[in-house]
């Protein structure tokens, strides 16, 4: 009965927002939704470490989806806190569709989160497309719409090959055993293991995996990304990137949980890590190449998952536990930034880091959380993303990828050194300050960057429970 509150109270506030002519019930329902989802997924979270939460139909959620629950609830509370900056500079029917949207999004990454059925994670990641093709364009302009349409194109291709993938998958469980039904259920496919076909498994998971990997927005699959997170709405843009990106990543941990089930682990190790350090790559060098604000954050997205991906080709139960605890970082920390860097780009009116000079000196307070959470976002202690990046090298380093963890290491660093040597020059100089909102925005995205140093610090309370989701890949 939970998952089932769980799974409609956002569409339910959806709708309402949808309706309501009333700003503030909008603005109530914008964070009250991901609250509740966040106080859910806590309480899954405590029951899912010793038995798996099912509901009548395709409904199930172990330790790792109760995990991506608490993500999404964390970020949309973080998102739906700042709604009513985006409602005071869009049009009462324009807030109101964005509103609604918002909820549609939060409710279609639950749907894939809290299922075994990959065709039912197929559908539900399509259905986050369409929602958040909307959100990008919300601003209405010819940059915002153009974004819109390559994210809309790019993604539903990429789905597309999910889908191709699926089917295929679906075709070897068919004649895996002689009179047992076809399944897209990660459980029963996991079962059947070696009994399906290797060949066209391999076809199958190949596919999945690639399709997945563009709405992970992994190269060579990534351009869609920095359009899309530069042009949304701040709020949208952290959700996008701190939660989207794993919730597609969930995807690739349950193909990759079917294929070292019926292929070993290898053959989905080796996609995975040209995945990964193939984005690694990409990252580092238009980090380099980029002036604005927005799409450097957008690259750093890259980035990370890549990291994620890294370690989820590791595969050892110490490499998932670091991935997950690195995607539960990211969230926080690049919502937080994203949403700094929003304030920016509203009281600077552009995003190009050649224009913004002085913000320490002219925005003393908003300057400070953007650089603190700059600062994070390379992975400097004491914040989560070091204790997570060093956890994932470590474990990959165990499993053997020793060449791959080495380039892991050198383009991190490359990384981080290009970003801070790109935003330096935006925090120092002088200029005449500004008045701005910043100081009344502070505790919204302070709270993560805090929250991600506690984690950093004390990391252990959490990772209990990534330990277990680790655990349940593969059960």
């Amino acid at each position: 009965m939970i998952v089932w509150l769980l799974l409609l109270s956002p569409l339910v506030a959806g709708l309402v927002s949808w309706a309501t002519p009333v700003r503030r019930v909008t603005v109530l329902l914008a964070a009250l939704s991901p609250l509740l989802i966040l106080i859910v997924g806590v309480d899954l979270a405590l029951r899912t470490h010793s038995s798996v939460v099912r509901a009548p139909g395709l409904v199930r959620v172990d330790a790792l989806g109760a995990l991506m629950v608490v993500l999404i609830g964390t970020v949309g509370l973080i998102a739906g806190l700042r709604c009513a900056d985006v409602l005071d500079r869009s049009t009462e029917r324009n807030g109101r569709v964005y509103a609604g949207l918002v909820q549609i999004f939060l409710a279609a990454m639950l749907g894939a989160v809290t299922t075994a059925n990959l065709g039912v994670v197929w559908l539900m990641i399509e259905m986050t497309t369409i929602a958040t093709s909307f959100l990008v364009a919300h601003q209405r302009n010819a940059r915002a719409l153009e974004a819109s349409w390559k994210y809309v194109v790019l993604c539903s291709l990429g789905i597309a090959v999910a889908l191709l993938g699926l089917v295929v998958i679906y075709f070897a469980s068919a004649h895996a055993v002689p009179g047992a039904a076809p399944t897209l259920d990660v459980e029963k496919l996991i079962l059947l293991g070696h009994h399906l076909n290797a060949p066209v498994l391999r076809v199958g998971v190949a596919l999945a995996l690639a399709g997945f990997a563009t709405k992970v927005g992994l190269a060579p699959f990534h351009s869609w990304l920095p359009d899309a997170h530069s042009q949304a709405p701040a709020p949208v843009s952290g959700l996008m990137s701190g939660v989207l990106l794993s919730v597609a990543l969930y995807a690739l941990v349950r193909v990759k949980s079917v294929a070292d089930a019926a292929l070993g682990p290898l053959f989905a190790r080796d996609l995975l890590v040209t995945l990964a350090l193939g984005s690694l790559l990409v990252a580092a060098v238009m980090i380099l190449a980029t002036r604005d604000l927005k799409r450097l954050l957008a690259y750093s997205s890259i980035e990370h998952l890549g990291l994620a991906t890294l370690a989820l080709a590791a595969g050892s139960t110490l490499a998932l536990a670091a991935a997950f605890f690195h995607i539960l970082g990211h969230g926080l920390v690049k919502s937080s930034v994203f949403l700094s860097a929003g304030e920016v780009s509203d009281a600077e009116g552009t995003t190009r880091l050649e224009n913004i000079t002085g913000l320490l000196q002219r925005q003393p307070a908003l300057g400070l959380r953007l650089g603190v959470g700059l600062l994070a976002l390379v992975g400097l202690p004491p914040f989560s993303l070091f204790l997570s990046e060093v956890l994932m090298t470590r474990a990959e380093f165990a499993a053997g990828l020793v060449v791959p963890a080495v380039l892991q290491v050198l383009l991190v660093v490359g990384i981080g050194v290009a970003t801070l040597s790109a935003v330096w020059p935006m925090f120092f100089g002088e200029g005449e300050r500004i008045s701005s909102s910043a100081t009344r925005h502070i505790g919204v995205p302070g709270s993560a960057l805090v929250v991600s140093v506690l984690l950093g610090v004390v990391g252990s309370p959490v990772g209990s429970f990534v330990e277990h989701a680790a655990r349940a890949v593969g059960r």
